[in-house]
């Protein structure tokens, strides 16, 4: 790596995971899109014929129109490959398949459980969790012997696990979590000014102070310019709190994937008086699940969708095809901006620019009420080689219940899967808001769960 002219070249990104069909492509049209940085990209992936696939692929995106710098890729079969050397590291993997996550999303339907998404918390994300910390203890111990002063950026779920078990088994690693949930309502935010104050902003206009766990994060503070946003935001809840913000029609909303109308952050600030800042679906996977989950027709009531893994499977499909076609030359690659952050954070991390962000890294004392070495979700300053927790302050008196029970929940989880013991996981299962069952059901349904994705499970005693 090296400086020359206020540009940064010659950079390694090690890409666990780079055999993905979609999101990476996302990467690649972002690093082309930046003219101050270039380097080469090393695609590791445990389906090294897919990461070959993204070599092709990446490569012709430096010839794409709007290109502004020069990126190498190249598939490579072991991780101590992708990893030595490497500046950066960017982990974005499936752990598993869809197979197991249909498992995750749609075996507690049997005990009337519902989950929009299923990666992160309930049912689905404790036990996607007993498939995803083993990997990335693996992932964190071949960084720590390969390239332990490289900056991580981890994009997978369940963030607040996987960032968690890359500082439990390398402390001095330099990692982080990015997640582009809070952007999203940084946007509804600026709906409400250009509503309410009839300016036209961006959402980076819109600064916030996000305080908890990742898709569970509330903002204490919002601004525009000088002006509090709070009272403006009471306002939309006030006008769109009833039938939603958007549309979603009546006889087809189970088909749409990702849709929502913001009904439950807005019914989240009518009942606590702050601004829930994740999307619906991720939202209502951390409340009691008689709140928004209670049903199908509960969800649809609140319009959100029920994201269903079938969904999924005939977007991979849809995927695969472009990858194909990507690769004939019969589709051309084009650049899009894909809104996350991790760019920038390279760049800022480089040194080229300063950033204020978003992120999930260990509590330092940024929220004092919550555990020391817990992962929690914050502003960060990003400079030359320094990431540094902006102070948020206490989770308020009126959230402190709801927040505090899912960051110990998430620290038991740690500890249960650390320690590959069977009960303690289900401890934290049977404990979780969204199992609404009796304790026996519970057990029933945990141990269905874990059947299938013991293959996935090969240390544990089973």
């Amino acid at each position: 790596m090296k400086y020359v002219d206020n540009k940064v070249e010659d950079i390694k990104i090690a890409y666990i995971g780079g055999g993905s069909r979609g999101w990476a492509w996302g990467l690649m049209s972002d690093l082309v899109s930046t003219e101050d940085i270039s380097g080469s990209v090393y695609l590791y992936d445990i389906d090294l014929e897919a990461a070959r696939a993204n070599e092709i692929i990446g490569n012709k995106f430096n010839s794409a129109e709007g290109a502004k710098s020069t990126w190498s890729y190249k598939a490579v079969p072991t991780i101590g490959e992708a990893l030595t050397g490497a500046d950066f590291v960017v982990i974005s993997i499936l752990p598993g398949t869809l197979d197991e996550m249909y498992s995750d999303v749609h075996t507690p339907e049997k005990y009337g459980i519902y989950q929009p998404v299923g990666d992160t918390t309930g049912p689905g994300g404790i036990v996607r969790s007993m498939r995803t910390v083993p990997m990335f203890e693996v992932i964190g111990n071949a960084i720590k012997e390969f390239c332990p002063n490289a900056w991580v950026i981890n994009y997978t779920n369940p963030m607040t696990l996987c960032v968690r078990t890359l500082y439990r088994v390398f402390p001095e690693i330099k990692a982080f979590g990015c997640c582009h949930e809070v952007f999203g309502t940084q946007k509804f935010l600026a709906k409400a000014v250009k509503e309410f104050l009839g300016e036209d902003t961006t959402r980076d206009q819109i600064k916030v102070n996000p305080v908890s766990v990742n898709h569970f994060t509330w903002l204490t503070e919002a601004k525009y310019k000088n002006v509090d946003l709070f009272p403006i935001y009471k306002k939309m809840c006030e006008k769109y709190g009833e039938e939603g913000y958007g549309e979603i029609t009546d006889d087809n909303w189970m088909n749409k994937a990702f849709s929502t109308a913001e009904k439950v952050k807005m019914d989240l600030f009518n009942r606590f008086g702050y601004i829930a800042a994740a999307g619906d679906r991720h939202l209502a996977e951390f409340c009691e699940g008689k709140w928004y989950l209670e049903s199908p027709e509960r969800a649809h009531e609140m319009r959100f969708t029920l994201t269903s893994v079938d969904f999924r499977k005939n977007e991979l499909k849809q995927r695969l095809e472009r990858s194909r076609k990507l690769l004939s030359g019969e589709e051309q690659v084009k650049l899009a901006n894909t809104g996350e952050e991790g760019v920038n954070q390279i760049r800022a991390l480089l040194g080229l620019h300063d950033l204020v962000t978003n992120v999930n890294i260990p509590n330092r004392g940024q929220i004092p009420n919550l555990p020391i070495g817990a992962v929690v979700e914050t502003n960060a300053v990003f400079r030359s080689d320094s990431l540094d927790p902006v102070f948020a302050g206490n989770i308020p008196e009126k959230i402190y219940p709801l927040v505090s029970r899912i960051c110990y929940q998430q620290e038991a989880l740690n500890t249960a899967i650390a320690d590959r013991d069977l009960n303690a996981v289900f401890g934290v299962f049977a404990n979780d808001p969204l199992v609404t069952c009796g304790i026996n059901d519970a057990k029933k349904l945990f141990d269905e769960m874990v059947e299938n994705t013991k293959k996935y499970l090969p240390d544990w005693d089973l």
